[in-house]
């Protein structure tokens, strides 16, 4: 029997898997493979045991795949983002395509479809514009540091270890964003530990500094967060200031303060320091406001060609009536509202439904309405008795997918078309199954919104029988 802690040699890997893994088989046995790529020739440690399957990291490659490439980035193995870089991004887009396919096949039995060719992103490094980044006073240790007890500094500021709650892996350069949100963030742990202001522990809960956010746009904007423990205004002013002064392309720079037990920050009050308000993303000739507390696509690039194909393949008329399920702060709403007769923008969040209208009102739109409540209690015939009845729904829900009581209610409408947005395919296909009583799926598309990890957005569309 194989154990945890046993070394096997020379495995073949086979093939990609879920959650960024490869997957091997040894004696009829399927063994997981961490920071592998098929075509891999390894020897495996076993790192984990369960009754149906074993976990195991590479400890020696006698042959390296054909599909691989050099990481880019000097925290790879250990930081919980991109594990995908070893990988060329050309087999990550066949593997990403094929997941889609597999999951919709697999769950929802759709089989005769129009499987579109996966959107590739144009660029697979700082796509992002949203990163969060942790304090803690006592960062990660390599095993180098351990062995040698060469720790020149405990304080850190970066990403939490996967799986580990309590461990902060300390980045010194993060290819997420473009290069001055390293510069930002190595300022602020600069100033922080030269002025002895006190890092957070994440098991005690004491400690002043708890997180940092920064955000940027499109349009060269850029937002700094500063989330607290405790009202220290000495404290806050010096990082603030020091940023200030030190980054004229910070437009906006807002400070959280948060006595809780958790870094979740949606109902704390986010205070305005200086600057604007809000950054702006744009999108041809609109422009979209973003608060502190707002969602928005964390790629934007790959976010504004989703939204064009959203436009495309809904081929709206003028007359039509869309309802937006899940829309967040009405990006798809306002995207395609000068296409509609008016669009019913629905959202659970309230805070997320005052930046929509904002930005109806911002860009010059008066045919949206948007709503805020639970979708599975508010989306029915008495709302659609006062809004009219669908033609067309745009549905976009969290990886969960959608509430039973609310395919119930699509299903009872009679909106010729559906257009499904998902970042769980597995989710979206159950679904899909579902609304599949009267409605037929006629074509999916992949965008690649996540380059050098599994995520992957697909766009549905399903067009009711006659």
């Amino acid at each position: 029997m194989i154990k945890k802690g046993d070394i096997l040699e020379k495995v073949l890997v086979l093939d990609f898997a879920a959650e960024s893994k490869c997957v091997a088989r040894v004696d009829g046995q399927v063994i997981f493979v961490e920071q592998a790529a098929p075509g891999d020739l390894v020897d495996l440690r076993i790192t984990r045991r369960k009754k149906s399957f074993l976990e195991a990291k590479p400890v020696y490659f006698h042959k390296f795949s054909e599909k691989r490439q050099t990481p880019f980035c000097e925290h790879y193995g250990f930081c919980g983002g991109c594990k995908w870089q070893h990988v060329q991004y050309v087999h990550q887009l066949e593997f990403k395509q094929q997941q889609v396919l597999d999951q919709l096949q697999r769950i929802g039995n759709f089989n005769d479809v129009n499987f579109e060719t996966i959107l590739a992103a144009p660029h697979q490094v700082a796509y992002r514009n949203k990163l969060e980044f942790t304090f803690t006073d006592q960062r990660w240790l390599t095993q180098e540091e351990i062995l040698t007890g060469e720790v020149l500094e405990r304080k850190g500021l970066g990403f939490h270890k996967p799986g580990q709650f309590d461990k902060v892996l300390d980045i010194e350069k993060c290819y997420l964003q473009p290069d001055l949100s390293n510069r930002i963030r190595l300022k602020v742990k600069e100033i922080c530990i030269r002025e002895m202001i006190p890092f957070y522990n994440l098991r005690t809960h004491e400690g002043f500094l708890r997180n940092l956010i920064v955000r940027n746009s499109n349009s060269g904007e850029w937002m700094v967060i500063l989330q607290v423990k405790n009202e220290n205004k000495g404290w806050t002013e010096k990082i603030l200031d020091g940023l200030k002064d030190s980054f004229p392309e910070i437009t906006s720079l807002y400070y959280i303060t948060n006595p809780k037990n958790n870094e979740s920050y949606s109902d704390l009050e986010a205070v305005h320091y200086s600057g604007s308000k809000f950054i702006n993303e744009k999108m041809e000739d609109m422009a979209f406001r973003i608060s502190p507390k707002s969602f928005f696509q964390t790629n934007s690039q790959q976010a504004f060609e989703l939204y064009k194909l959203v436009r495309e393949y809904g081929a709206f008329h003028k007359n039509d009536i869309v309802y937006d399920l899940y829309t967040g702060t009405g990006t798809i709403a306002n995207f395609i509202a000068r296409q509609v007769q008016k669009v019913i923008g629905i959202e659970y969040v309230e805070e997320a439904v005052v930046d929509a209208r904002i930005n109806s009102e911002v860009n010059g739109i008066t045919n949206t309405e948007f709503i805020d409540g639970d979708i599975s209690k508010i989306f029915n015939e008495h709302l659609m008795d006062e809004y009219g009845n669908p033609d067309v729904i745009i549905s976009d829900p969290p990886r969960a997918g959608m509430h039973k009581e609310v395919i119930t209610a699509i299903l009872m409408t009679s909106a010729r078309k559906i257009i499904y947005i998902s970042c769980n395919p597995a989710t979206q296909a159950r679904d899909m199954d579902m609304l599949c009583k009267s409605y037929r799926l006629v074509k999916t598309q992949a965008v690649d919104m996540f380059p050098h990890t599994q995520h992957i957005e697909n766009i549905a569309i399903l067009e009711k029988i006659k």
